[in-house]
């Protein structure tokens, strides 16, 4: 996973308004970016949430592999 890129993407969203979750705590596009890139291991799941046809939330969830 490209780090930088995702850093961007996150912060792009969060200007946006848009509230993101890791998960299920409130984070920042630092904290998402750098455990997500860091935990290889580990898949995380997006989840989009939208309210009346506009994305309020991003949710990441970690993946059990079972």
């Amino acid at each position: 996973m490209d780090r930088k890129q995702l850093f961007i993407e996150l912060t792009g969203i969060q200007g946006r308004g848009i509230t993101i979750f890791l998960e299920g705590v409130r984070s920042t596009p630092e904290t998402v970016t750098n455990l997500l890139c860091v935990q290889e291991e580990s898949s995380y799941m997006r989840d989009y949430v939208y309210d009346q046809g506009v994305l309020t939330e991003l949710h990441f969830d970690k993946v059990q592999n079972e």
